[in-house]
């Protein structure tokens, strides 16, 4: 148990506990009274938030979809800030953020189910790799602007952002990056498949 006084240790903990408070579940429940988890397609991202609430509170529903986006994205973020300002190596960052995705799509909370990961994973990229969470982020927003189907903006962004940091950060080592979007892919299959059935919907 000593590995529990290691300061590495504890982050890498508590990265995965805080990844995986699942804001989404609770926003909705407290202030709109629905289960998203039980509703809509079951995940507690924003984007169900925003579909699920939206049928009752057009208005609420969006603002709580911003403000699960925000925490989610925030959830990595913070623990990176803490452990970069105390001087923990870069390694010790990345697995601080791979364990913050990690966390948030299998929430130790919700019987190591979760969210998709999307907003979690940029915001760890965002503090990782700025200018590539840029492009992909640029990448989304023109993807949702012109497909206007969640799923394929978030994967084109997260697929443009680790093309262009083999290209921006070559000698980076790359396998926190690559884990990271094979989790996104992983829990975006349901989508990928209704995609290529044409069952998958647009955002109205």
């Amino acid at each position: 148990m000593d590995f529990l006084f290691n300061i590495n240790a504890e982050f890498y903990i508590i990265a995965y506990l805080v990844g995986g408070i699942p804001f989404g579940l609770l926003l909705a429940k407290k202030f709109a009274g629905v289960d998203i988890k039980a509703q809509g397609s079951g995940s507690i991202g924003a984007t169900n938030v925003l579909r699920v609430v939206k049928q009752s509170n057009p208005a609420l529903a969006k603002k709580l979809g911003i403000a699960t986006l925000i925490l989610d994205a925030l959830k990595g973020v913070t623990i990176l800030t803490v452990a970069y300002f105390m001087g923990l190596d870069e390694s010790v960052l990345w697995a601080i953020a791979v364990l913050a995705v990690i966390g948030h799509c299998f929430s130790p909370y919700l019987g190591f189910e979760g969210g998709k990961g999307i907003a979690t994973g940029m915001g760890v990229m965002f503090f990782m790799l700025p200018i590539e969470t840029t492009i992909a982020l640029v990448v989304w927003l023109l993807m949702a602007k012109t497909v206007r189907i969640s799923s394929v903006s978030s994967l084109t962004g997260v697929l443009a952002l680790l093309i262009s940091s083999f290209f921006i950060h070559p000698n980076m080592p790359h396998a926190p990056v690559v884990f990271i979007v094979f989790i996104l892919f992983y829990k975006h299959i349901p989508n990928i498949i209704r995609v290529i059935k044409g069952e998958e919907k647009r955002v109205i």
